[in-house]
């Protein structure tokens, strides 16, 4: 496949930054598109031009590091998938594309392709625990979980904190990733004693790190790469509402 690549470059966080185009030929179709951008980074290097700057680990659609926008869509054209995920097949030969970082005040630019998204750490941070009883091991089946409970619970923490929701969303909402931390550990009976808690303080993070309103847009699910449904951002908004109403004297 021979293709055309518009990638965004900025070398700093204060430095302005531009579109530049580059040729990316000879490419495999069965490449994934991080392998794609390997390429081209060996050749820009040959040449003795800087590599374009990128984050990646697991290039498994685990640890959602591969975060970029491609042709304005988080992660690409693959619904359900990280970019790391996602072939080279999908796109026309001699197509151009186009490939930029998460768009968001709350993720500002490193370099390039890179953002710094610390701040769903933060809110992760402020109440994303349970407390667990020091001493030995108890038996893993002492505390029942139903089953609907269990898989509510499962749904929730497929989240891989990416920062898709929030580059897709109209308002740079993170409701879907803090509402997803919140319902995993809600949803199940150990994670009750800081039901209330959890919710006041993680939505108050959410806030501060300067993150948009949710108004239920959508596009947050269809841009999660592990399909995480808006329902768990009604079940934050009731919990925070009930936290509101009668907070426990520790909430803060």
């Amino acid at each position: 496949m021979d293709l055309t690549l518009r990638v965004w470059r900025q070398p700093g966080p204060t430095v302005p930054g531009r579109f530049v185009d580059y040729p990316a030929q000879d490419i495999s179709a069965d490449a994934s598109f991080l392998e794609m951008l390997d390429v081209v980074n060996e050749r820009l290097s040959a040449r003795g031009e800087e590599p374009i700057a990128f984050s990646h680990d697991c290039r498994e659609g685990i640890c959602g590091s591969c975060a970029m926008m491609i042709d304005g869509v988080a992660h690409g054209p693959v619904r359900g998938a990280a970019t790391c995920q996602v072939h080279m097949r999908v796109f026309a030969d001699g197509s151009t594309i186009t490939v930029e970082p998460w768009r968001s005040a709350a993720f500002p630019v490193i370099k390039d392709l890179v953002t710094e998204r610390s701040a769903l750490d933060r809110i992760i941070q402020a109440g994303g625990f349970i407390t667990a009883p020091t001493g030995g091991a108890r038996d893993a089946n002492e505390i029942l979980v139903a089953k609907d409970a269990a898989e509510a619970a499962m749904d929730a923490a497929a989240c891989i904190g990416c920062g898709a929701c929030v580059a897709a969303c109209p308002n740079g909402s993170a409701s879907l990733f803090t509402a997803a931390k919140i319902a995993h550990l809600g949803a199940l009976p150990q994670g009750q004693p800081e039901r209330s808690r959890r919710v006041l303080r993680m939505v108050a993070q959410m806030d501060e790190e300067r993150f948009g309103h949710c108004t239920l847009f959508g596009e947050c699910q269809e841009a999660c790469p592990k399909l995480i449904s808006i329902d768990v951002i009604a079940r934050m908004n009731r919990d925070f509402l009930r936290a509101c109403t009668s907070p426990p004297a520790s909430a803060w």
